[in-house]
């Protein structure tokens, strides 16, 4: 007989209440909306709904004038049953538990939903990076890397690159895990300087799979690349590379924003003098081949494609209703609230999910991951090609779930990740 399991045989931590309207709020919600496709594997929901490891720690530096300041971090791990934990370590003031929770929580369906050999995790400090120098950063990210060294580990949890930090952050990781290590261990984080064992199109991986993932939409909805509407919230990595990818395919740029300004241009934004404006500038601010409007103004534009790839929580109850797209696809990590899917559903926009959407740099990470492991490593065009393929697969299998069942293509795309880790939690069992 399969044995039961009881979903209120102990209560939920406080740290893990039901109720929390922040971002892990936002990810229980959507667990829930699954458990009517899980089957036989309902019985092991409850797993998704808790982390795996929660580490909190003190990270106390010396700062440039001498005076001794504290930050906390976090590395979570939510689940890790199909693989090493993976996931971004994000610098930011307001980087809080709920939503290091629910991050790692989109990575273990990110990955699985990709099919990638990875569980879900990621990590945060509790600063404003612009406020200090460049050696207080270093400091911060080599002592936290040492309160966090038990926990990651290329067979156990894999740090890589997110708000804030980058390639120079990965390198101090890797540096200082290494050191405590006692020999090199390139593979302990990804997104590494290609010097130090850094993948080739890692930088550029989420942008381009935002753009893959939406041109198989394109396909998929019988709307023309050459000429289509995009409008993009967001113009670092993610929404720069896939503005730059459409803008290249005769797409039609007409509105950007970014923490600076949103701008508009009905006739297109010229996307390369903006990248050159933004490299002077720091922003699109001050941009000449476009007009500044306000927030409002951006979310009503009307367009084929709007692209949300800053923050979570861009979109809610307040402005999804002005929203005028046909697609909806997600750079940003749940930009969505699951209120403003609601409608923006009840007004036919079709959403490519962050879980799908924005996976192109996990895949990238997985790929640099194995290079390290075999020392071998692969061309761009190589590393291009093997992403637009995993990209595509996974969408047409999530869009054929999604037809299946006649649900969304989130839903669609919880069901995949979600049976791919519960069919492994209930084979393998309990251990002891």
């Amino acid at each position: 007989m399969e044995q039961k399991i009881s979903a209120n045989s102990n209560a939920l931590p406080s740290y893990l209440d039901q109720n929390d309207v922040g971002a892990w709020g936002i990810f229980l919600q959507q667990i829930d909306r699954i458990a009517p496709y899980m089957g036989s594997l309902s019985p092991w929901i409850e797993t998704l709904k808790r982390p795996k490891k929660i580490l909190v720690v003190d990270v106390p530096i010396e700062l440039d004038d001498g005076t001794l300041a504290h930050f906390e971090g976090y590395r979570v791990q939510h689940n890790t049953i199909r693989g090493p934990g993976k996931g971004g370590v994000r610098f930011h003031q307001d980087v809080n538990l709920s939503e290091v929770m629910a991050l790692a929580g989109w990575m273990s369906i990110k990955c699985a939903a990709v099919n990638l050999p990875f569980g879900g995790a990621k990590g945060g400090i509790r600063i404003d990076p612009r406020n200090y120098s460049q050696k207080e950063l270093e400091r911060v990210t080599r002592r936290y890397t040492s309160e966090i060294g038990d926990v990651i580990g290329p067979l156990k949890d894999i740090p890589a690159p997110d708000v804030n930090s980058g390639p120079q952050v990965m390198a101090w990781m890797m540096d200082t895990y290494s050191m405590n290590q006692g020999h090199t261990t390139t593979g302990v984080v990804t997104g590494k300087p290609i010097a130090l064992g850094g993948s080739l199109g890692r930088v550029e991986a989420t942008g381009r799979g935002v753009f893959v993932a939406a041109s198989e939409a394109a396909k998929d909805l019988s709307i023309e690349l050459k000429d289509a509407r995009v409008a993009i919230q967001g113009f670092g990595n993610v929404g720069g590379t896939a503005a730059r990818l459409f803008f290249e395919s005769g797409s039609k740029i007409v509105a950007l924003q970014d923490h600076t300004a949103t701008v508009i241009n009905e006739d297109g934004i010229d996307i390369f003098k903006l990248l050159e404006h933004v490299e002077h500038h720091g922003g699109i601010k001050g941009f000449e081949g476009a007009t500044e409007v306000t927030v409002d103004e951006f979310w009503a534009i009307e367009t084929d494609f709007l692209i949300p790839a800053a923050l979570e929580n861009a979109i809610t109850e307040q402005n999804a209703h002005l929203i005028k797209t046909k697609v909806l696809v997600e750079g940003a990590n749940g930009p969505t609230t699951p209120a403003a899917d609601d409608i923006l559903i009840d007004k036919g926009v079709f959403i490519v999910p962050d879980v799908l959407a924005n996976a192109g740099g996990v895949t990238v990470s997985y790929f640099e991951w194995v290079q390290d492991f075999s020392s071998f490593f692969w061309t761009v065009d190589e590393i291009n090609h093997r992403l637009d393929r995993m990209m595509r697969e996974a969408y047409r299998g999530i869009r054929e779930v999604a037809k299946h069942h006649n649900i969304t293509m989130r839903t669609a795309a919880f069901v995949i990740a979600c049976t791919r880790i519960l069919e492994q939690r209930k084979v393998r069992g309990l251990y002891p």
